[in-house]
Parts: C-alpha cells; structure tokens; sequence
C-alpha cells in the first residue's frame, strides 16, 4: 500500500496578525506565493455588489513603490507567473517565481497591501470598473445562458443573504460606486490580521522570515473588521420558477437546491450521490437522457461546497435543433418530467426528501426567444 504523503509546514503569526505558511520543497528551483484575505461576494453589501472582484483587478493598477504595470512586468521579467481570482469567502494573489527572486516577490505583495490606498484615484477606479463592467458582458449578459448562475443563486437563497448574487456583481452596483466606497472596503479587509501568506518551494525558511518581518511588519492591522454575516438556511427542496427568454439555438432546463454545508458528512454523501448521477457519460443521468431516450444534448449536475449552507445545481440542454411547434407542445410537456423521473427518484432514495422537477420550458412565439428554469428551495 502506497503511504499517504506527508507535507510538513511551519505556521507563525506576525505581531500585525498576519499569518504566514511556509513549506519547503526542494524538487525544482521555484518559490511559490499565495496571499489569502479573508474577503469575498458574501462580504458585500446590498448596493454595492461586485467589490471582491473589482479589487482583483485594481491591486494591479499601481502601489507607491510599483507603479501601474510595474507588478507583473517584474514578475514575468523573472520567468515567473503571476495572478488572482476571487470567490464568495476569499479573494487571492498568487506568484510563482524562480526561487532567488521570492524576496522581490513578498515586497511587492507588501507594498500593495500597505499602501494601494495612496495610489487609488477616480481614474484608476473608473478604468477598472469598465474594464469589470465589459467582463460581466463577454462572461454573463452576451454570452448563451450566461446569467443561469444569478439566476440561480437568486432563486435558491433569499434576497439579501451573502450568497444570493454573484462575486462580478450588478450592472448597476458597479456604476453606483465611489471612490470613497471603493477605500472604505480596502481599508475595512486588506490588513494583515485579515489575510494568509503562504510560501511553498526552494527556499530558506530562516531567511523568508526575515523578508516577511521586514515587508510586512510595518503594516497595521484593522482591529474592527465585521463579524462574517450569518450563513445558515434550513435545507430543502421548494417550488420556485423562473422562465427566461434569451436568444438561444435550444431550451436549457436548470434546477437548483440547497444543500448541507461544505465539510459536512452529509455533503461528503450528497457528493457521490451527484457523481454516480452526472459524473461522466456512464453516468446515470447522461445514460437516460442524452443516450436512451435522445432528449437532452448534455445532463450536468455538481455541488458547490459553501460555508453554512450549499449549493446542488444542474441542468440539461434540449437536443431538438428548433422550437416545437404548437401541435407539439402537450408532447415536449409530458417527455421533459418523465425522463427527469430517474434522476429524482435517485436523489429521492438518496437523500429521503421530495425534490421538485424541473417545470417544462414554455414555447416562445419567436425563434429567438428560449426558455431556462429554477426552482427555488423552500424558504
């Protein structure tokens, strides 16, 4: 039997409260760096939707001792690669560079952390939001089925609940933010007893902790960060529905539930559950409605493992190339929940709880016009 492997890592904390991971590794010549804050969609607030991600992209625009493209062009002129991402409870930037260069790279994280403040103006704050504002079109407003993901989290967790929108945020929350909203949230949750360094690879470990100290030690922390928002819900399956016309070749049905929190035995069972259902084109769910009865293009169901309450969401994409007619509609409606019957019946022994099925897609007048659905968890 193959050992499992052991990973062994050092955690200290700062006097600012920063804590900070390190882990050597000697395999290849690279340091890796990922700094954590603990920031994400569910910390924003009605109105202002979209603030996590919009700093993904301002904490590249410039900090006192790297001015605007300066960050990654010193990384990538050191071999190495840098980037970010962001998601409902964390906002991250990583690097990974050749290991004489992690020095630079921990002052660069630095500088930014300690004094983005100082570099942030209304034209770098107008810029970026353009720049975020044409990322919701190409990824969600023009883009087939592109805002099933709102749509769905609209209609599974109710309004005003951290996970009830999604991390790009609204059109008009975008437009509406100021500068001084846009600094009030940097300095509410980039502070050092709000986030995590972690250093992996060929390093000293005596020396990263000098260059930790020396760059990260003067920052201050923020002693009145906000408690993190409830999260919990009860579980369950309800009756909420959405049909959304979109200019689309063919109907996509999509259904959604809450489900038990991330962690939790019973999402550690949810989740082999869905694999036997929907992982691969095995699967049950791909085997009945795309192989045997020809009904669906593809059949996708996944869980997304949340804090204090999940989210199961699926959906599956007609495979008739044009809108049925009329004279075919009572047809469509009877096909659509007999060949979901499987999948529910499965979650129903699986889980011991009624699921509602997916209500059938309406016909549209127009060619251009499809239909998606949503039901939404009772509240």
């Amino acid at each position: 039997m193959t050992a499992t492997p052991r990973i062994e890592f050092t955690e200290e904390r700062l006097d600012n409260g920063l804590r900070t991971i390190m882990s050597v590794d000697r395999l290849a010549p690279i340091a890796a760096v990922n700094l954590w804050y603990d920031v994400g969609s569910k910390h924003e607030v009605a109105g202002k939707t979209g603030l996590a991600h919009l700093f993904e992209h301002m904490m590249f625009e410039g900090s006192p001792n790297a001015p605007k493209g300066e960050h990654p062009r010193i990384i990538e002129g050191a071999g190495g690669v840098c980037n970010a991402s962001t998601w409902l409870h964390r906002t991250n930037y990583f690097e990974s560079v050749p290991s004489n260069h992690l020095e630079t790279i921990l002052w660069l994280e630095a500088d930014r952390m300690g004094g983005l403040l100082e570099t942030l103006g209304q034209e770098t704050l107008d810029n970026q939001r353009d720049v975020v504002r044409e990322e919701r079109r190409l990824s969600y407003d023009n883009r087939p089925y592109g805002t099933w993901m709102e749509r769905a989290l609209a209609l599974v967790f109710p309004a005003g609940h951290p996970y009830s929108h999604p991390t790009i945020g609204s059109m008009n929350d975008l437009a509406a933010l100021s500068l001084e909203d846009v600094r009030d949230f940097f300095r509410t949750y980039y502070a050092p007893n709000n986030a995590v360094l972690s250093i992996v690879g060929d390093f000293e470990p005596g020396a990263a902790r000098e260059w930790v100290e020396r760059s990260f030690g003067p920052i201050p922390p923020n002693p009145r960060i906000p408690a993190p928002p409830p999260l919990d819900l009860p579980l369950g399956f309800g009756g909420a529905r959405e049909v959304v016309p979109g200019r689309v070749p063919v109907p996509r049905v999509v259904t959604g539930f809450r489900a038990p929190p991330d962690g939790s035995l019973e999402m550690d069972a949810l989740e082999i559950g869905i694999a036997i259902l929907s992982e691969g084109k095995a699967s049950r769910l791909h085997a009945r409605l795309v192989r045997e009865r020809q009904l669906a293009q593809d059949a996708v169901f996944m869980q997304l493992g949340f804090r204090g309450v999940s989210l199961a969401v699926g959906w599956a994409r007609s495979s008739r190339g044009s809108r049925p007619r009329q004279s075919r509609r009572r047809r469509w409606s009877a096909r659509v929940p007999r060949s979901s019957g499987g999948f529910w019946a499965s979650c129903r022994r699986r889980t011991g709880a009624p699921i509602c099925s997916p209500s059938t897609p309406r016909s549209s007048e127009t060619r251009s016009e499809r239909t998606s659905v949503s039901p939404r968890c009772s509240r």
